[in-house]
């Protein structure tokens, strides 16, 4: 295990030397998110009973922390690893295929779950979130962040471009974040996109990871864990088997 502990050190360092850039700056970015929407929307809407807006945007914000830093720590580094040739450094070593993803994966899962605690410490300083469920927001932020960690894996072996991994994260993870229920509840919407939002997995992580919170939640918060956890193990087998097969990393 010298080899995968040693990956899994190096990736931490990766983001933990630039800490200001990779946990800082995002937990600014989600308390701007706080106040621009809550100031603006606070007196207008009520999603769930004796809930204030304000409080009902924290939880979904960290969960949107969360998966997307688990998603940028994996897919960056492997991209830019690929684009400098120092892939070569990693390939070369007696690593299994499991011990590279699994040190990936746990890096990326890391970076994620630390700023979503940085985002949710630093709203408290503006807001008092309850957790009445702290097992339900816990099992829902590490299989997302899993999730998203793996997919990351995915676009890094995929990109070759920096336009590449822009064009996943715009036009793929972008959308489904913000269509998801961050800033509402998917019974305000239209049927066609409340139909549209059973479609997309990030629904279900932010949606059960709020009911740790509340206790409330638009779907059962045992629907949205199954589907998330099962969305993160079919992603893994997907992902270990590009990895196996070498796929954009040794051909």
């Amino acid at each position: 295990m010298t080899g995968f502990s040693t990956l899994f050190y190096k990736e931490w360092l990766r983001f933990w030397k630039v800490k200001v850039q990779t946990i800082l700056a995002p937990v600014l970015t989600a308390l701007l998110y706080l106040l621009v929407f809550a100031h603006t929307l606070r007196s207008h809407v009520e999603v769930y009973p004796g809930v204030e807006y304000t409080a009902f945007l924290v939880p979904g914000l960290a969960m949107m922390a969360v998966l997307q830093n688990a998603f940028a720590n994996s897919s960056s580094s492997l991209m830019q690893s690929k684009m400098t040739g120092n892939i070569v450094f990693v390939l070369l070593p007696p690593l299994s295929h499991r011990e590279f993803f699994v040190a990936y994966l746990l890096a990326a899962m890391a970076r994620g779950l630390v700023v979503g605690v940085g985002v949710f410490v630093a709203a408290m300083a503006f807001v008092d979130v309850p957790l009445p469920h702290p097992g339900w927001a816990l099992a829902h932020a590490i299989a997302a962040s899993g999730f998203m960690a793996a997919l990351g894996v995915i676009a890094g072996i995929q990109s070759e471009k920096i336009d590449q991994l822009a064009a996943f994260q715009n036009f793929i993870i972008l959308p489904l974040t913000f269509l998801s229920g961050v800033f509402y509840s998917i019974h305000s919407l239209p049927p066609f996109w409340q139909t549209f939002s059973h479609f997309n997995p990030i629904f279900y992580m932010i949606d059960g990871f709020r009911y740790g919170f509340f206790g409330q939640a638009d779907v059962s918060p045992w629907l949205s864990l199954t589907i998330v956890t099962s969305s993160f193990i079919g992603l893994s087998l997907l992902t270990l088997s590009l990895i196996r097969s070498g796929y954009k990393l040794r051909h």
